[in-house]
C-alpha cells in the first residue's frame, strides 16, 4: 500500500531540495523564493479537499476508490518533473512549479485515506509509520542524485554554463520515472475495500452530486470538526512554516553562507562554490530521509511506552534544536556538522509524516476520512501561503537577507508546536 508514496516522495524531495538552487540559478533573489514557492501551498489548498471529497465518493469494482488518483497524478507529475529542469526563464519554472505541485497532491491525498480505510485502528500506527519509511527511502535516493551524478558518475558542466545544470536536469528525469514506475507498482499490486464491506454489510447510501453539494459537505465537515482535529490543526499549523522555512533557504544558505559561493557571481570559482555547497545540501537532504527510513521503523516501538503525542513532541524538539544549531556553523571546513543538523531533522520528519494522521484518523467518520485529511492540510497550506506572501518582506526589513537566521526561526516554530502537542485530547474518537 506504501509503496507508492516512495514515488510521489522522488517528487517532493527533489522540489525541496533543489527548486530554491534552480530560482537562484534563473536569476531569483533571496528575497523573492518565498513568493516562488507559493505554489506549494496554494495548490494543496485547493485541490487536496476537492480530491478528498471526490474519492471518498469514487467507486469501482476494478479500479477501486483511491487508485484512479493515484495514477492520474503520477502521469501528471512525471510529465512536470521532466519538463522543469528545461525551463530557461524564471516565470517558466514558477509557472509549471504550480502544474506540478497540482499533480503530487492529486496522487498524495488519497494515499493518506489508503491507510485509514485499509487497516484497522489498531494497525494504523504501523500503517503511517510504513508511510514514512517508504517516504524516507525515496528521499534518500532523490536528494542525493545530483551529488551522485557528478561525485559518481562524473558529469559536470562546462566552466561558465549558464542555467540549470547537468545532473539536476538528469535527477529530475530518474525522478519521474520512479514517480510513475513506483504508484503504478501500488495501483496493480494493492487492494481496497469497498465501502460496503466497511459499513458490514449496509447498503451504500445514494449522495446528491454536484459541485455545490460537494462544497456544502466540505463547508459542513469544517465547521463540525472534530475536537482532536482542532488541537492538532493548531500543531501543524506551527510545523510546516518551519519546514517551509527550511525548505525557502537551507540549501542556498549552505551554498552561501557556509560554502561562500554565489549563483549570480560573474566569477566562475565563486559560482562553482555555490554549485558545491547546494550539491552537498541536496546530499544532507538524503541522510535527512535515511535518518527518516531508519527511525520510522523505530516509532511504533516508542509509541507503546511514551504514547504518541510524548512521540510527536520529542521528535519536533529534536528537529527544531537541529535547525537553530544551524547558525552556530560557519565555513566549509565544518561542513561535516551539517549531516548531524538534518539528522535531527529526519527524526522530526519521521513523526511529522505520520504521528498527526494516526493520531486524527482515530477520530474520524469512516465515509469522510478523505474530505477530513483533506481538510487537514489546510492547516499545513494556510501558514504556508502567509509565509510565502510575507516572508520575502521580513527577510528584507528585519533579517537583512540572512538566510541562516530564517531557518532557525523555522526550528523555533517547531519546538513551539512540540509544547502544543501536549495539549492534545487522548480521548477516544474525540
Amino acid at each position: 500500500m506504501s509503496f507508492g508514496f516512495m514515488g510521489i516522495q522522488f517528487g517532493w524531495a527533489l522540489q525541496m531540495a533543489n527548486m530554491s538552487s534552480i530560482y537562484e540559478f534563473l536569476g531569483a533573489k533571496s528575497g523573492e523564493i518565498p513568493l516562488l514557492w507559493l505554489a506549494a501551498p496554494l495548490t494543496g489548498f485547493i485541490v487536496q479537499p476537492i480530491i478528498g471529497y471526490l474519492s471518498d465518493r469514487t467507486w469501482h469494482p476494478t479500479f477501486g476508490r483511491r487508485r484512479p488518483y493515484f495514477m492520474i497524478g503520477a502521469i501528471l507529475s512525471s510529465i512536470a518533473l521532466v519538463l522543469m529542469p528545461n525551463c530557461s526563464e524564471l516565470w517558466m519554472a514558477a509557472g509549471l512549479l504550480w502544474i506540478l505541485d497540482s499533480s503530487i497532491n492529486i496522487s498524495m491525498e488519497p494515499f493518506r485515506a489508503f491507510v485509514a480505510d485499509n487497516l484497522p485502528e489498531e494497525q494504523r500506527t504501523f500503517g503511517f509509520s510504513m508511510q514514512s519509511l517508504f517516504i524516507g527511502l525515496g528521499s534518500v535516493i532523490a536528494s542525493a542524485l545530483p551529488w551522485i551524478f557528478t561525485n559518481w558518475v562524473g558529469m559536470k558542466d562546462e566552466i561558465g554554463h549558464v542555467g540549470i545544470p547537468s545532473n539536476v536536469k538528469w535527477s529530475f528525469y530518474i525522478g519521474a520515472a520512479a514517480f510513475f514506475l513506483f504508484v503504478l507498482y501500488t495501483v496493480i499490486t494493492s487492494k481496497e475495500y469497498p465501502p460496503a464491506e466497511k459499513k458490514a454489510g449496509t447498503p451504500i447510501e445514494k449522495k446528491k452530486g454536484g459541485l455545490l453539494h460537494g462544497l456544502n459537505e466540505i463547508l459542513d465537515a469544517i465547521l463540525n470538526m472534530p475536537k482532536r482535529m482542532k488541537q492538532l490543526a493548531l500543531v501543524q499549523f506551527l510545523t510546516w512554516p518551519g519546514l517551509f522555512l527550511m525548505w525557502f533557504y537551507y540549501t542556498p544558505a549552505v551554498g552561501v553562507d557556509i560554502f561562500g559561493g554565489s549563483a549570480d557571481s560573474a566569477d566562475p570559482a565563486i559560482k562553482e562554490l555555490y554549485k558545491q555547497g547546494t550539491e552537498l545540501a541536496g546530499l544532507t537532504y538524503s541522510f535527512q530521509n535515511l535518518i527518516t527510513f531508519s527511525f520510522a521503523m523505530l516509532l511504533p516501538l516508542l509509541v507503546k511506552p511514551l504514547g504518541q503525542k510524548i512521540t510527536h513532541q520529542l521528535c519536533l524538539s529534536i528537529g527544531g534544536a537541529g535547525l537553530i544549531a544551524l547558525s552556530f556553523i560557519h565555513g566549509a571546513e565544518n561542513q561535516i556538522y551539517l549531516f548531524a543538523v538534518m539528522g535531527a531533522v529526519g527524526i522530526a520528519w519521521a513523526s511529522i509524516l505520520s504521528m498527526p494522521y494516526a493520531m486524527l484518523a482515530d477520530c474520524l467518520p469512516s465515509d469522510k476520512i478523505g474530505v477530513y485529511m483533506g481538510i487537514f492540510n489546510f492547516f499545513i497550506v494556510l501558514p504556508e501561503i502567509i509565509a510565502a506572501l510575507t516572508f520575502g518582506w521580513i527577510m528584507d526589513t528585519f533579517l537583512d537577507n540572512n538566510r541562516m537566521l530564517a531557518v532557525s526561526i523555522g526550528g523555533c516554530l517547531l519546538i513551539l508546536a512540540g509544547i502544543l502537542t501536549m495539549r492534545i485530547s487522548e480521548t477516544k474518537n474525540s
